[in-house]
């Protein structure tokens, strides 16, 4: 039985932060504390062990008091002699993976937590782990989880005090004393400029810090909004915020389509964890680094199955957190495995973006193992997958040669700029002037529609409204041809567009 909702994907830089890394066994409770201490269901929380795989950092924040980040690891189950312990199923085949995920996470960090099982007590693997961390030479603190109340404290820390390390008892499930933990954390941190979080009136994370129990803060998403229905002359922006010195990018595809090696590729790191089992990643994992003066994030996704075939209920949680994701990046890369061919997944896919208006362009990867006299049928295909979004970018691409990653993030970068595109009234109606006199819209039912002005009501992704006298008069091929035209004239020539078309008897200014 799950405890926690799928996580929201988005997620602040913390490259810059200093960084607790939380370790421990499978199942102490690891993932559970890292989303009560950054107050958001980020991390995939459940009752089977096992469940955690990437390591995935978040900031620990509270009004007045430094700011840091911590990371959360999966459950280590490799002994002092790497010789693989007893585990959970979930994690079998990546016991190594997660260990060296768990060691780039120490050696980052300025001080680690081990996290036990207060109900479980001391057990030997829980001493090879402080043997080991001893030798890091770091700060330690020994975090007894599940401790869920005073009266139970001297009990069930009693066996702990052989580790040697400080102990803090602590219940992540009910927020007993999280904030102490937030407290110790920040101990733990070397000298250096504080970063004190001031948040403004109605910041989420400010008011959260404000709480007797550190709980979770509720995403609070909703369904995508489909855009404003009014034709104001102020163009209102929708989704992430611009910012030119950070893009953010979301991976989504079927499983085993090659998300998480494109993100190695791209990042320059061996960030994911990458294997031919399908669904091997189950968090949407940030993964961050600098580009010039930019920094790039991508959120790296669970692979989509049909809705019908998922029947486990972690998987339900990570397919729920890669679609919320497309909705907090600024561009969505779709990947696409060469070697598959087009999908009927791949369709629902490609015409979910397209009905949300979500920035996206389609990435066809292991193109280096495709016969070369295959491509042109190969090709061909994809171009027609997308006939009915013909402004979608479609690239070729190798994330184990290289082969084609170049134009990736240019790519990217230029969606998102045509996303925020405004256009002047002025300039608009000027457009629907030339629009009209290159090819008038048909006569229907005896009676030619009227255009009598034109406006941008929306930027991200950029939204038209035509103000005419019957918007019913209006055919689909015309509607075409009127997107076609505003892309010329604009250069909108990837992004998504919504061009609409208002009933109205009057003309501005009447």
């Amino acid at each position: 039985m799950p405890i926690a909702q799928p996580p929201a994907p988005t997620a602040p830089v913390t490259s810059h932060l200093p960084k607790i890394a939380l370790v421990g066994r499978p199942n102490v409770g690891k993932s559970t504390l890292f989303n009560r201490l950054i107050r958001a269901n980020r991390a995939i929380t459940h009752d089977r062990p096992g469940v955690t795989r990437d390591r995935m950092e978040g900031q620990v924040r509270s009004r007045g008091k430094r700011t840091f980040a911590i990371v959360d690891t999966g459950g280590i189950t490799l002994d002092a002699h790497a010789a693989v312990a007893e585990g959970p199923e979930g994690i079998r085949g990546f016991e190594a993976e997660i260990l060296r995920q768990a060691e780039a996470a120490m050696a980052e960090a300025a001080g680690i937590c081990l996290v036990v099982d207060g109900r479980d007590g001391l057990t030997p693997f829980d001493e090879h782990l402080a043997a080991h961390l001893r030798r890091a030479g770091k700060p330690v603190l020994v975090v007894v989880n599940k401790v869920d109340g005073v009266e139970r404290e001297d009990e069930m820390l009693a066996e702990f005090h052989a580790l040697g390390f400080p102990l803090l008892p602590v219940s992540a499930a009910h927020g007993h004393n999280v904030r102490a933990l937030a407290d110790e954390m920040r101990d733990m941190l070397p000298d250096g400029p504080d970063e004190l979080d001031e948040p403004e009136e109605g910041d989420e994370a400010g008011e959260a810090g404000d709480a007797d129990d550190f709980g979770p803060a509720q995403d609070g998403d909703g369904a995508e909004d489909e855009g404003a229905e009014s034709g104001a002359p102020a163009a209102e922006t929708k989704g992430p915020a611009y910012d030119p010195t950070h893009l953010r990018l979301a991976m989504l595809g079927r499983p085993n389509a090659g998300k998480s090696s494109l993100v190695n590729a791209l990042s320059g790191q061996q960030r994911m964890i990458v294997s031919d089992v399908a669904g091997t990643t189950r968090d949407s994992v940030d993964v961050s680094f600098e580009s010039g003066d930019r920094t790039i994030t991508f959120v790296d996704t669970a692979g989509v199955r049909r809705r019908s075939r998922i029947t486990d209920s972690v998987e339900r949680f990570s397919v729920n957190a890669s679609l919320k994701s497309t909705t907090k990046a600024h561009v969505t890369l779709l990947v696409l495995d060469a070697l598959q061919g087009v999908t009927q997944q791949d369709k629902r896919l490609v015409d979910l973006l397209d009905e949300r208006k979500t920035p996206f362009m389609v990435l066809v990867n292991k193109i280096d193992l495709v016969p070369r006299k295959l491509m042109p049928d190969l090709e061909a295909s994809f171009k027609g997958m997308l006939e009915f979004c013909p402004h979608v970018p479609l690239l070729y691409v190798s994330a184990k040669s290289g082969k084609g990653l170049g134009p990736v993030l240019p790519m990217a970068e230029r969606i998102r700029a045509e996303c925020h595109v405004r256009v002047g009234t002025g300039q608009l109606n000027r457009a629907m002037e030339e629009v009209l006199t290159r090819h008038q819209p048909p006569v229907v039912r005896r009676v030619r529609p009227k255009f009598f002005y034109l406006t941008q009501a929306e930027t991200n992704p950029p939204t038209f409204v035509f103000f005419v006298n019957d918007a019913d008069r209006i055919q689909t091929p015309y509607a075409r041809y009127v997107e076609k035209a505003l892309r010329r004239m604009f250069r909108i020539e990837h992004a998504p567009m919504r061009v609409r078309f208002r009933s109205s008897h009057k003309k501005k200014g009447e």
